[in-house]
C-alpha cells in the first residue's frame, strides 16, 4: 500500500514542530454576556482601610445589604412558590431606580454595551437585567474605593446603591445563584468532554481516471494492456493531533481506500499520488510522538509512519497527494521514498529536525519495515528486514529560494529500492523459502531546488542517483532520475493552482551484476543468461499538466493529463495517455 502524505509544504509535520507546529490546542469556553450586560460579572470585594470613614461606613452598609442574598432565601422559604407582584414588573426608564442606575453608568462607566463603548439605557429592563447592571456598578464603585483613586465614589452615589440593593436583594441573590450553578455545569462539561487537547483533521479524495490501451513489450513478448477502463479511486485519511503540552504531541493517522490505476505490466509508470487501496478496510497509517526541545530542535519517534517523507522538509511547497500534482512520481524526488514504498511492514523508527540558523536546517531519520518480527526483522532489521538511514540539509539562501540536499543508505532483502516508481526492482531475486532473496545495500543522493520568481510563478526541479550493491557478489546497479517543474499559484483566481511537470522516472543506466541477476537483460529479451552488462534500452519521459480549481476553503477539483513516452524504459512500447479528474475534500 502506498501511503499518502497530506498537505505537505516546506515545513512538513515534524518541520512544523521546530517552527512552533506542535499544535497544542488549548480550548477555553467562556460564557458571553449580552451587549446590554457588558461587564456584568458578580464579584465580592472589600474596601481597604485607606478609604474615607464615611465612604467605608457606607460601603459596609452596602456589603451588609449584599449579604442579605443568602438570608433572603431562607427567610422566605415558606413562600418559594409564590411570585411577588413586584417581580413581574419591568423597571422602566421613568422609574427612579432606572434613572439612578443610569446616572451611575454615566459617571463610572460600569456598563459598556455598544460599539462606541457607551450605554444607552432607553428601554425597560426586567428586574433580573436591572440587578445584573446594579451588580456591575457595585463592583466598579468598590474597585474605585479599594484603589484609593482620586475619582472617589460620591456619598450620594453610595446612598443610591444602598437603596437599590435593598429593593433588588432577591434578584441579586438569584443572579449569583445562577452564576454559581453555571460554573458547576461548565466544570462538569469540561470533565466529560472527549479531550481538551485533541484536534481532528480529515482529507477525502475521489478520483476518476482512464487511459488508452497500449501495446507493451516485456521479456521479449508483446502484451496489450487492457486495464484501461474508466474507474474511481477513493482515499480517506483521518488525522488526530493530541497535544500533551505546548511542546509535545501524539499524531495518529487512519487511512482507508479502494481502487487502483495500475496493471501488472505498468505498475510504477501510471501510479497516481492518491492511491492507497486497502479494500476499504481502515488501517493505521501513522502513530508517532513528537517533542520540541528549546526553540530549534525537535524529535519524532513512532511505531508507524516514520520515513524520510514525513521527517524531511520538502522544497516543493505544493507537494501533496490531494492538492498538488496528480501522479506519484511528480510528488517528490523518488529517493525520499527509499526503503518505504516498495517494502512491507510498519516503518517504525525515529528522527530529528534541527534548525541550525535562520536559513539552515538538518533532518535525520532511521526506520525499519519489520519492527514487529523478532525472527526476520526487529527494530534493527536483521537479514530479512529492510532498514534505512537518511539525512538532509535544507538551505534557504534567500526568501524565494529553497534547496534540499539529501542522502540515504538503505538495506533491502528483496532487491527493491522501495521508491515505488520507475525501476524500483534493480536486482532479479533467487527464491530461498520462505523469502525471495536479493539483498542489496544502496547509497542514494539527491537534490531539489525551488525558486519563486514571483508570487505567481515558481520554477524548480530535482535529480536523484542510486548505487546498489548485491551482497555477497561483485558488481552494482545504478539508477538516475530527474524532474523539472513550473507551478503557477493563484492562476486565474485566488487559491487556484496550475502545474507543468516534465521528467524521467528512475531508470537503470548501468548494471554489471553476474548473469542472471541483471534486470535490463530480462526487460529487453527475457533471456537473463544471453546478455551481459548494460542499462535499460531506453528512457521513460513523464509529462504532466494539471489545474487545481478551488471551489471553497474545503473543496478543490483538479483536472489533468499525463503522457508517458517509452514506458518501462523501452522505446518499443506505446505511449500512454492518462486523463484524471480529482476531487479533494478537507475538514
Amino acid at each position: 500500500m502506498k501511503k499518502l502524505i497530506m498537505v505537505k509544504q516546506l515545513s512538513p509535520v515534524l518541520t512544523t514542530a521546530v517552527l512552533g507546529f506542535l499544535m497544542a490546542y488549548p480550548l477555553s469556553d467562556r460564557v458571553a454576556a449580552s451587549p446590554l450586560a457588558g461587564q456584568m460579572k458578580p464579584t465580592k470585594t472589600e474596601a481597604i482601610a485607606e478609604a474615607s470613614l464615611s465612604q467605608a461606613t457606607a460601603l459596609d452598609e452596602i456589603n451588609g445589604v449584599a449579604e442579605l442574598d443568602s438570608d433572603s432565601s431562607s427567610a422566605t422559604s415558606n413562600m418559594d412558590q409564590v411570585t411577588s407582584v413586584s417581580q413581574l414588573t419591568d423597571v422602566k426608564p421613568t422609574d427612579w431606580a432606572f434613572q439612578a442606575l443610569q446616572s451611575l453608568v454615566e459617571r463610572y462607566g460600569c456598563i459598556v454595551g455598544y460599539p462606541d463603548k457607551t450605554f444607552r439605557g432607553n428601554r425597560a429592563l426586567t428586574r433580573y437585567e436591572f440587578a445584573a447592571g446594579l451588580n456591575a456598578c457595585l463592583d466598579k464603585v468598590q474597585e474605585l474605593i479599594a484603589a484609593s483613586t482620586a475619582d472617589f465614589a460620591r456619598q450620594e452615589d453610595l446612598d443610591k446603591l444602598k437603596r437599590m440593593m435593598e429593593e433588588f436583594a432577591p434578584e441579586l441573590a438569584a443572579l449569583r445563584g445562577r452564576v454559581e450553578a453555571l460554573d458547576v455545569r461548565t466544570t462538569t462539561l469540561e470533565k466529560q468532554r472527549f479531550s481538551t487537547t485533541t484536534k481532528l483533521f480529515g482529507q477525502v479524495i475521489m478520483g476518476v481516471q482512464g487511459r488508452n490501451s497500449p501495446d507493451i513489450e516485456l521479456a521479449g513478448f508483446q502484451f496489450n494492456d487492457n486495464s484501461n477502463q474508466i474507474n474511481i479511486i477513493t482515499n480517506v485519511q483521518l488525522s488526530l493531533y493530541t497535544a500533551f503540552s505546548e511542546r509535545s504531541l501524539l499524531f495518529t493517522g487512519l487511512q482507508a481506500g479502494s481502487g487502483r490505476s495500475y496493471s501488472q505490466l505498468l505498475t510504477n509508470n501510471v501510479l497516481l499520488g492518491y492511491e492507497g487501496d486497502t479494500a476499504n478496510s481502515v488501517q493505521l497509517s501513522d502513530l508517532t510522538f513528537r517533542h520540541l526541545f528549546g526553540n530549534n530542535f525537535a524529535i519524532i519517534a513512532g511505531a508507524e509512519g516514520i520515513n524520510m517523507v514525513n521527517v524531511f522538509r520538502g522544497s516543493n511547497r505544493i507537494e501533496s497527494a490531494g492538492q498538488g500534482p496528480l501522479s506519484f512520481f511528480a510528488q517528490r524526488n523518488p529517493i525520499l521514498n527509499l526503503g518505504s514504498s516498495g517494502g512491507s511492514g510498519n516503518n517504525a523508527g525515529f528522527g530529528f529536525d534541527w534548525q541550525i540558523g535562520p536559513r539552515f536546517s538538518v533532518q535525520g531519520v532511521y526506520f525499519t519495515n519489520r519492527p514487529e518480527d523478532p525472527a526476520n526483522g526487529g527494530l534493527f532489521g536483521g537479514e530479512n528486514g529492510g532498514t534505512t538511514v537518511g539525512a538532509q540539509l535544507t538551505i534557504a539562501p534567500t526568501d524565494t529560494i529553497d534547496i534540499a540536499l539529501s542522502y540515504a543508505n538503505s538495506y533491502s532483502p528483496s532487491g527493491f529500492l522501495g521508491i515505488g516508481t520507475g525501476d524500483d526492482q534493480v536486482v532479479l531475486p533467487t527464491s530461498v523459502a520462505p523469502f525471495v532473496r536479493a539483498p542489496i545495500q544502496t547509497n542514494a543522493f539527491g537534490g531539489t531546488i525551488s525558486w519563486r520568481i514571483s508570487p505567481r510563478i515558481t520554477i524548480g526541479g530535482w535529480a536523484g542517483y542510486t548505487n546498489s550493491e548485491l551482497k555477497g557478489t561483485s558488481g552494482n546497479v545504478k539508477t538516475i532520475n530527474w524532474m523539472a517543474f513550473l507551478n503557477f499559484p493563484d492562476l486565474f483566481g485566488a487559491g487556484h493552482l496550475g502545474g507543468i511537470y516534465v521528467g524521467q522516472p528512475p531508470a537503470i543506466f548501468q548494471s554489471n551484476l553476474p548473469l542472471g541477476r541483471n534486470v535490463p537483460d530480462f526487460v529487453s529479451n527475457g533471456n537473463v543468461f544471453a546478455a551481459g552488462e548494460g542499462g535499460q534500452p531506453g528512457r521513460t519521459t513523464h509529462v504532466e499538466a494539471f489545474y487545481r480549481y478551488r471551489v471553497n476553503d474545503n473543496i478543490s477539483i483538479t483536472p489533468g493529463m499525463i503522457v508517458i513516452f517509452n514506458p518501462n524504459n523501452n522505446p518499443d512500447n506505446d505511449t500512454i495517455t492518462i486523463g484524471v479528474l480529482r476531487t479533494t475534500f478537507t475538514f
